[in-house]
């Protein structure tokens, strides 16, 4: 199901925010619209999860659209992005907050699962990327993610650390590519964040052990990510490009 979009706002601008259906992604396009974005909440396969994220956004007076795509998947992409400039007159923001994990030790890791991580992570972030470089309007940003355990390193995160590593490298480079548009590229890379994808599989010990390694002795909240990927959506972000924040309160 997708949901029909209300009148746009005056300001015109437009976000598509993949993986817009929940966690981190819902709060990112909840926090865009409260900016006065028009939402494009893209999502996999939660239908029902988008429609809400989607619902929380109208109800506030908001305009959004919930589009089924896979990352992954170059065709479903492209028709992502014809939808928001047929709907809603273009893109100014993208924001791909789609990803997955997988946690084991290296010598244990699953190849099945691996190739899986990377097709989403990686192809995917690619997929979107390039999709963003051809149709974002003069004076948009890209926002992608990674994670900060690419610094720090903790065991049974190979997998997913050497997918989100992949990101930061494209991201430096995209944002060169794109000189010339006023266009900027960048990363947020969170620390522990209470989403369903981090808490998934871990003890009540080991969440507690993870939320104090930051300084600030916490884990991050959905929220906390939103406004750093805001700010860099902003005008009062714009000049930072080409860059990783490392959105952890503290980590090293």
């Amino acid at each position: 199901m997708t949901t029909t979009p209300t009148t746009a706002r005056a300001t015109g601008r437009v976000a598509i925010v993949t993986g817009g259906s929940g966690g981190i992604g819902r709060a990112v396009a909840q926090r865009l619209a409260g900016d006065d974005f028009c939402v494009v909440v893209n999502y996999a396969g939660g239908t029902a999860a988008a429609d809400e994220t989607v619902d929380s956004i109208t109800s506030a007076g908001g305009t959004a659209i919930a589009v089924q795509a896979d990352v992954a998947d170059e065709d479903a992409v492209a028709a992502l992005f014809d939808r928001a400039e047929s709907e809603l007159g273009g893109v100014d923001v993208v924001v791909n907050a789609a990803g997955r994990m997988v946690l084991a030790p290296i010598a244990d890791v699953d190849l099945a699962d691996l190739d899986a991580l990377h097709r989403t992570n990686i192809r995917g972030s690619f997929v979107v990327a390039q999709q963003a470089a051809r149709r974002l309007r003069d004076g948009g940003s890209f926002v992608g993610f990674s994670t900060s355990v690419v610094g720090t390193a903790f065991p049974t995160y190979g997998p997913y650390a050497a997918s989100k590593a992949a990101v930061e490298g494209m991201t430096m480079i995209l944002a060169r590519e794109l000189r010339g548009r006023d266009i900027s590229v960048n990363a947020v890379a969170p620390g522990p964040t209470g989403t369903a994808l981090f808490l998934d599989g871990k003890t009540d010990e080991e969440i507690e052990r993870l939320a104090k390694v930051p300084p600030l002795e916490r884990l991050g909240t959905p929220d906390d990510i939103a406004g750093v990927v805001a700010f860099l959506a902003s005008p009062s972000g714009h000049w930072v490009n080409g860059q990783v924040l490392r959105a952890n309160g503290g980590m090293i």
